[in-house]
């Protein structure tokens, strides 16, 4: 199965959990670099290798860090293909004044939003997700 791409389905069913943990974004040459440690998530930059690891784990390699994250995922299976999720969760989190960083994964869209506000984003997409569905 590939994923849902109807907007008012995502909204309404996307179901949005707040991760526990701190976590960041660091960059390095390679993954040589994190050892043992797999990263949650990566990404190649002209600049080096972005890597997304638990504060921890950054502290633990002595890697630079500057932004701790709050990791939240919408458990609703979103399709690669659909427009205007992230317009829409991404917008609602703006109008609060949250800032977010998006990770599409295969099944799931992951947002990363300042640690002191993770709580308030998880309130924030969920009244998102009811006002959508209440529109039915």
């Amino acid at each position: 199965m590939s994923g849902e791409t109807s907007l008012h389905v995502l909204l309404q069913s996307m179901k949005p959990t707040l991760n526990p943990g701190t976590y960041v974004f660091c960059s390095v040459e390679s993954l040589k670099q994190l050892g043992e440690i797999e990263p949650l998530g990566s990404f190649r930059e002209h600049e080096g290798l972005t890597v997304i690891v638990t504060q921890a784990q950054a502290q633990q390699l002595s890697l630079k860090t500057d932004y701790l994250a709050a990791w939240l995922t919408l458990e609703v299976h979103s399709a690669l293909s659909a427009v205007g999720l992230t317009a829409a969760f991404a917008n609602a989190l703006a109008e609060q004044s949250i800032s977010c960083n998006v990770i599409a994964g295969y099944y799931h869209d992951h947002i990363f939003v300042d640690i002191n506000q993770g709580q308030r984003a998880l309130e924030v997409l969920e009244q998102l997700s009811c006002q959508t569905a209440s529109k039915e």
